[in-house]
């Protein structure tokens, strides 16, 4: 997990700050030259080396049992909380306990603060959740891209937990498949039991936020019958992380930039201020037909630039590296590789 430092760093929008450029060799990336891959040092603000509310899954190099911890803005330092404190070593039973995060990050003065070291092995920040639900074309330069109306309503569809991978973890390409393509979303993490919310109250019921690779065999969607739930949870079709940032640490979730990059391509670059059907709205309608639990996954939608509507059509084959970044959230980076890898 020579990389994971780069993908958890609070990356975009630094005011303030510049950046010192890192050796890439380092983590294997000289390749990546030239991406915003860089170390970013802090002028004026000593909190980017603090561990926050960014919270992470990872095993330690030798050790198979899963812990919990928060990392700092810049990635580099992190607090262990599973085993130290007594918080659960797994995301879902963490939010399950309900920590105060005021009282968290004052407990967190007296911890001790480690490096994030080169061969942590990190986790997806969830992987059983109850539910995942997506929402379908949800940005207006979505739409537009589709030659679409604007919907009335959001269309929501499903994808299963057996489809969750880490943020540097392998796609896998299943012969099955031929046509899979990408699409960068904010994914919201429930943070408490919720039915029949209204809107004014949905935001109360959200834990956080992360990152999601919605991995989409095409020709399943549409060409052959419609299956959208086949087409979207075959194994490892969804990344997630690499880390939960609390809702308190993300002021404005509604102006964040989104970006998906293939093979050093940038072929997505949105903002959820282009959201359709905002978080508010989502949760209120969904908790209309269903209790919505904590841990459970709302996929937001992607903007545009996904690979079926680009001229030519562009889907993932194997080789290929797929690199998925939200303001404030980190950066994922998975290789898509043949089924058997």
């Amino acid at each position: 997990m020579k990389s994971a430092v780069s993908l958890l760093r609070n990356r975009f929008g630094f005011a303030r700050l510049h950046a010192k450029a890192s050796p890439l060799e380092r983590f294997g990336l000289e390749h990546l030259r030239g991406n915003p891959l860089e170390q970013i040092k802090s002028v004026y603000n000593s909190d980017f080396y603090i561990p926050k509310c960014r919270f992470m899954q990872y095993v330690r190099a030798g050790d198979t049992d899963k812990r919990l911890g928060m990392v700092s803005e810049n990635g580099s330092k992190m607090i262990e909380l599973s085993g130290k404190t007594c918080a659960a070593p797994d995301m879902i039973s963490f939010i399950h306990q309900k920590y105060c995060m005021k009282s968290l990050m004052e407990s967190a003065k007296y911890m001790d603060v480690e490096d994030v070291k080169p061969d942590l092995r990190l986790l997806p920040p969830i992987d059983s959740p109850g539910k995942i639900i997506g929402v379908g074309c949800n940005y207006y330069d979505s739409c537009n891209e589709r030659n679409m109306k604007v919907p009335k309503a959001p269309e929501f569809f499903v994808k299963f937990g057996t489809s969750i991978t880490g943020a540097l973890d392998n796609i896998r390409a299943h012969q099955i498949a031929k046509r899979i393509d990408y699409g960068c979303e904010l994914a919201v993490v429930i943070g408490k039991k919720c039915r029949h919310v209204s809107r004014v109250a949905a935001m109360s019921c959200v834990f956080g936020y992360m990152i999601a690779q919605d991995i989409n065999a095409r020709d399943w969607n549409v060409f052959l019958g419609g299956q959208t739930m086949l087409g979207k949870s075959l194994d490892t079709f969804c990344p997630l992380g690499p880390i939960i940032v609390h809702k308190s640490h993300v002021p404005d979730v509604n102006n964040l930039w989104i970006k998906t990059i293939v093979n050093g391509e940038e072929r997505q670059c949105g903002n959820t201020k282009n959201m359709i059907f905002k978080i508010d709205y989502l949760i209120h309608r969904l908790s209309q037909f269903m209790t919505l639990c904590p841990g459970d996954i709302i996929l937001t939608g992607t903007p545009a630039g996904a690979g079926a509507y680009r001229n030519p059509s562009s889907y993932l084959k194997p080789g290929d590296m797929v690199e998925s970044e939200i303001q404030k959230l980190g950066k994922m980076r998975n290789k898509v590789v043949n089924p058997y890898f």
